[in-house]
């Protein structure tokens, strides 16, 4: 297993914060020139490649760290919340059971579709005890009771906030700009000007935020919000950000001159359609586009969204000259 890039950096964290490997990186990166003209190229740094389990994509990176912080507190079991369809939720389950911990997802409604049926499917074969809150408010209401249940004699269960955005998931990506950089200065890719993803918890923006100033990167990035009953602007996922860099200095990282800033970032908004789960025209064209000319397979609530939103940026010269990469987190098997 390699070294992760952070351990490499600050070789002290090797012992105050535990990672096991997921996935195998760097995720591969390309050119996508079969896509509409823009007024910039546009590159893919595929993270649906990472991870080695049942599920892959961004959230198997952020869960390389929290598995074992789980483990480092003794709790057995994995508490959660997602939507229906949640991609998070079935990444958990399927790996906290390959390595000794039970899970509990929360799950509130969202528009139901082939996709959402077909996760629903594949969560009820995970072994993972599921509970259908339908809202985030009962959700709130029905948390002492998740955690009584779930607890086991004085373990209680490790919360995760929905999408795994804590301070030790958002370490996921910047492991993952770390990474990114790497592949630049290889020459595997030019150095982006901007990187486009989806945002529907905060922590993988949170991670490349810190990871891109960290890896000394000039690359911007967009993050476009496809989740409406979260608060996801530039704000809050810098105070996230802020949160993880105290985690780092506790944990015995020299972080003094890395300061997130709110304007390090660009939020997009205009892209969530009719909100969470709902599908929008332009999502399933770019998905359509992206399947049938790239061979880049989409999913509509989070990644078709953000790739929609990086073409039309782009026919409007927003990237400039770029190039831009679309970061895919997508992660099926």
């Amino acid at each position: 297993m390699n070294t992760p890039l952070l351990h490499q950096r600050f070789p002290h964290l090797r012992e105050t914060l535990p990672h096991i490997g997921l996935g195998s990186g760097p995720t591969p990166v390309r050119r996508l020139d079969a896509l509409p003209a823009g007024g910039a190229p546009v590159w893919l740094k595929d993270d649906c490649a990472f991870g080695d389990g049942g599920w892959g994509g961004n959230k198997v990176r952020k869960l390389e760290w929290i598995l074992p912080d789980a483990h480092r507190r003794g709790s057995r079991t994995i508490l959660t919340v997602g939507g229906l369809g949640t991609n998070w939720g079935l990444a958990v389950a399927l790996y906290a059971r390959d390595h000794g911990l039970r899970t509990a997802l929360a799950l509130v409604d969202q528009p139901v579709d082939e996709h959402v049926r077909a996760q629903l499917s594949r969560l009820e074969n995970s072994g993972a005890a599921i509970h259908f809150t339908h809202s985030k408010t009962r959700t709130i209401l029905a948390a002492p009771m998740l955690f009584a249940r779930h607890t086991s004699g004085r373990h209680l269960p490790y919360y995760l906030p929905p999408g795994g955005s804590s301070p030790i998931g958002v370490l996921g990506y910047l492991e993952a700009a770390l990474e990114l950089a790497g592949q630049v200065h290889r020459g595997e890719l030019p150095e982006p000007t901007h990187l486009v993803t989806a945002v529907g918890s905060g922590g993988t923006i949170a991670g490349l935020q810190l990871g891109l100033r960290m890896a000394g990167l000039t690359t911007r990035a967009v993050g476009v919000v496809v989740n409406d009953t979260l608060r996801l602007d530039s704000a809050t996922i810098t105070r996230l950000a802020h949160r993880t860099v105290r985690l780092l200095c506790q944990r015995g990282a020299d972080l003094s001159d890395l300061e997130p800033r709110v304007e390090d970032i660009d939020i997009v908004i205009d892209w969530l359609g009719s909100g969470y789960g709902h599908p929008m025209p332009e999502g399933e064209r770019a998905q359509t586009l992206s399947a049938e000319r790239e061979g880049l397979h989409l999913e509509p609530v989070y990644t078709a969204k953000a790739m929609a939103a990086l073409l039309a940026m782009n026919e409007q010269g927003t990237f400039g000259d770029g190039p831009v990469l679309f970061l895919n987190t997508n992660g099926p098997r």
